[in-house]
């Protein structure tokens, strides 16, 4: 079973059969990993049922969030191992006004609140970078956008962006679709994404798996990492970087 199957219509899976989406990309040779704002904002400070979260933080995904947080600890242990650069992203940290928030000040009418939390675009501790690893800082759904990552990822030769966090629908989403109009490979691994409604996440993962990405399992892609040369990355100045971290660490 896969998380959006309760949600498809017989004629769904039937016109979807029909026109042949749903192909497979595959890893290819050299991925990275991005991991998408799993910040205080998404996640809330700690564990509280969804409603609760949400009254505290109005983004907050509640629950799902924490779940998540504990299978993408296991994601960026392989990746690590695997000696796979890690991006993560999120908003930034501070001097950002109400005014930059553009047409989110129109969407979302909580904005202020949550720009007045200073922690509230810290990744969570649990899942803190290490010394070397960027975060991409950003102001749109998008990781690629009005950002140096794309810059990064030519630099580094990639050619695959596995890609988790949150949320599904909004800034995963946008990041693969960049992703895939940029011709990079996309992977989003499926028990490490999350959003606050459940339809709109497994739907998401459904668009996304039929069109742009493989949606494939934290056990898929560790078992993918832990296979890939260790030196895979060893030429570029991230690859010292990641050895000096991985001595430290």
């Amino acid at each position: 079973m896969r998380p959006w199957d309760r949600f498809l219509t017989d004629s769904d899976r039937d016109i979807f059969d029909r026109s042949g989406f749903g192909g497979s990309v595959g890893f290819g040779a050299r991925p990275v990993l991005l991991v998408v704002d799993i910040n205080y904002n998404f996640c809330g400070e700690y564990r509280l049922p969804l409603r609760e979260s949400v009254d505290r933080w109005p983004s907050s995904c509640g629950p799902q969030a924490w779940d998540a947080v504990e299978r993408t600890k296991t994601l960026l242990a392989a990746a690590r191992a695997a000696a796979v650069p890690v991006f993560f992203s999120s908003g930034f940290r501070e001097g950002s006004t109400f005014f930059d928030r553009g047409r989110w000040n129109d969407k979302s009418p909580r904005s202020r609140e949550q720009q007045a939390n200073p922690r509230g675009n810290d990744i969570v501790d649990a899942l803190a970078p290490l010394s070397h690893e960027i975060v991409v800082r950003k102001g749109r759904p998008s990781a690629f956008f009005g950002t140096m990552l794309a810059s990064y990822l030519v630099d580094l030769g990639a050619d695959t962006l596995v890609v988790c966090g949150t949320t599904t629908s909004g800034c995963v989403r946008a990041t693969v679709t960049d992703a895939f109009s940029l011709n990079y490979r996309v992977v989003v691994v499926e028990e490490c994404t999350f959003d606050r409604g459940e339809a709109s996440h497994a739907m998401s993962l459904f668009d996304l798996h039929q069109k742009y990405a493989d949606v494939r399992s934290l056990a898929d892609t560790a078992a993918h990492f832990a296979g890939l040369p260790r030196d895979l990355y060893a030429n570029t100045l991230l690859g010292g970087e990641m050895a000096a971290g991985s001595d430290r660490n």
